[in-house]
């Protein structure tokens, strides 16, 4: 195969790193390390714009530079003979390597010196590759249309959100083998997300935040992109980066923030945006312990399988006008709260709710709890519709993109594995049953 741009995608993921070779006019050389080079099109590549003290008046004074990239599996070196053109300082390009840079950042404990100044794009003259003995490079990768085509269906097949999200962790898991992913829903009230569904985890991690441009989850959500780390630092699990952006943030309560579910010897990344149109509805993420997981050719089918996603989910969030009644559910009896009582707490102020002095939930979700455990308390209601809970104001639910849906399914799974004396039930389209299996005294602290 003859050498270009596109054939040496694999040498772009920052493995190892690049260096580049400039010249002043006086002709005085100067070598330096590049922390991204980034592919742009067939004929052009972009280079991160960070310190380079000796690099930039260089290339301001001789545009021409050699780039040397090496190739991750084989460890063949190649020479890109470019020129520089010009450096972006906004728009998708910068924004795209500012976000990766981040993630990177992030992982490495480097927020805040990892700073993407601008993206120096360069038109790649020539391409030729150093005099020496490479590996024998693996079989590419096989692009299945088939398999994927057959994941959309599954996936346009859910009747509802909570079995939406369910069948697209599903489908990584088993046909593609993606054994560790999770999927995290934005609250743009709060500027959050939090996770609502995961697979491959000890613990799920339901309800975990993270706040935009805060790590590879973070950062993909706010620059709406796909970001992939193929060959992360080790030492600086996801966990560990949530807990001290905590920290920064001042939050001395972290025994109240649950867990992020990272793995800690996590080497490959990829987070890509929920999207409907443009809106976003939240990250879908993976991860695993092998370097270079994720290359080109799973980030574009991620791309296909979130954006079916967000289609999908845009359709069940049209919810019918008067919900039919439930015949398989209509008739059965609620069974009466047995055993020693709960003590569930809300403190109005974050609707936070603790059950026996346990952290369960906050937010819209702790709000919406709250207000079923009290019809429950005050009318012996179990039965409830989406609809009833949109129109309550004391839910506080914003006017646009609320996710009701999604903070149901928050709820519902938090409840099933920290609390399961209080369970949700699914009765319909729109409508659910709130079962409490023990008595309740409930305490509410003012603000």
């Amino acid at each position: 195969m003859p050498l270009s741009i596109p054939t040496l995608r694999r040498c772009f993921e920052g493995a190892i790193p690049a260096t580049i070779a400039t010249c002043s006019q006086d002709g005085t050389p100067n070598v330096s390390y590049i922390s991204e080079v980034h592919y742009v099109d067939r004929q052009h590549v972009a280079l991160s714009f960070q310190f380079f003290s000796k690099t930039r008046p260089n290339v301001l004074e001789n545009p021409r530079a050699t780039v040397v990239v090496i190739h991750p599996d084989t460890g063949a070196q190649y020479k890109l003979a470019v020129r520089y053109l010009r450096t972006e300082d906004s728009g998708p390009l910068f924004e795209c390597m500012k976000a990766k840079l981040a993630g990177l950042a992030s992982h490495a404990g480097m927020t805040g010196v990892f700073k993407l100044r601008g993206s120096d794009v360069y038109r790649v003259e020539s391409v030729t590759e150093v005099h020496g003995t490479p590996l024998a490079a693996p079989p590419p990768p096989e692009v299945d249309v088939t398999t994927l085509r057959a994941c959309m269906a599954r996936l346009s097949a859910a009747g509802d959100l909570a079995s939406l999200l369910d069948a697209l962790l599903d489908v990584l898991a088993d046909p593609i083998g993606i054994e560790h992913a999770m999927v995290l829903m934005h609250d743009p009230a709060a500027d959050r997300l939090y996770t609502v569904a995961s697979r491959g985890y000890a613990q799920s991690g339901v309800g975990a935040e993270v706040r935009p441009g805060e790590g590879i989850i973070g950062a993909a959500a706010q620059a709406r992109i796909p970001i992939r780390i193929s060959h992360a630092t080790s030492e600086f699990g996801y966990g560990r980066a949530m807990r001290e952006a905590a920290e920064r943030r001042g939050i001395t309560g972290l025994e109240h923030e649950i867990p992020f579910p990272g793995l800690p010897e996590s080497q490959s990344q990829i987070a890509v945006p929920i999207l409907a149109g443009d809106r976003l509805l939240g990250v879908l993420f993976a991860e695993s312990a092998a370097p270079g997981r994720f290359g080109y050719d799973e980030e574009d089918g991620f791309m296909v399988l979130a954006s079916h996603v967000g289609a999908v989910a845009a359709l069940l969030e049209e919810e019918p006008a008067a919900p039919a009644r439930d015949e398989a559910h209509a008739g059965r009896a609620v069974a009466a709260p047995q055993g020693a009582p709960l003590r569930v707490r809300r403190y109005a102020e974050n609707d936070s709710v603790f059950v026996d002095e346990e952290y369960l939930i906050k937010g819209v979700a702790g709000a919406i709890l709250w207000r079923l455990l009290r019809a429950h308390a005050e009318d012996g209601r179990s039965d409830h519709t989406n609809r009833e809970l949109r129109l309550d104001p004391s839910i506080r639910l914003p006017d646009l993109s609320e996710n009701l849906e999604a903070r149901l399914i928050l709820l519902a799974r938090r409840l099933e594995e920290r609390c399961p004396s209080l369970r949700i039930e699914k009765t319909g389209r729109g409508r659910f049953r709130f079962h409490v299996l023990r008595p309740v005294t409930l305490a509410e602290i003012p603000r």
